[in-house]
C-alpha cells in the first residue's frame, strides 16, 4: 500500500490513465472487428469508411501510447492488404 502523499498521488494518476487507456484500446478492437466483418462481407463502400475509422482509431492510440508507432504501421498495412483483396 502506498505510504508517502506522492506514492498516494501516483497511484490515483495510474488508476485514471489505466481507464483511458482501456477505454481506447477498446475503441480500436471494435473499429478493426467491425471492419474485418464488412471485409469479410465484401461490402466495398462500407469498408471505405470503416477504414477512415479504423484508421483513425489506430491513429489516436498510437498517439497516445497505447500501442506503439510499428504496432500502429502494421495494423494499417495489415487491414489495407485485406481490403486490397477484396476489391480484386
Amino acid at each position: 500500500m502506498a505510504i508517502t502523499k506522492n506514492a498516494k498521488k501516483a497511484v490515483r494518476v495510474s488508476a485514471r490513465k489505466r481507464v483511458y487507456n482501456i477505454r481506447t484500446k477498446s475503441a480500436l478492437h471494435d473499429t478493426v472487428k467491425t471492419l474485418r466483418k464488412a471485409i469479410t462481407a465484401t461490402e466495398p463502400m462500407v469498408t471505405t469508411t470503416l477504414m477512415a475509422q479504423a484508421y483513425q482509431a489506430i491513429d489516436k492510440a498510437a498517439k497516445r501510447g497505447v500501442i506503439k508507432k510499428n504496432t500502429a504501421a502494421r495494423k494499417k498495412s495489415r487491414l489495407m492488404k485485406q481490403v486490397a483483396r477484396t476489391k480484386k
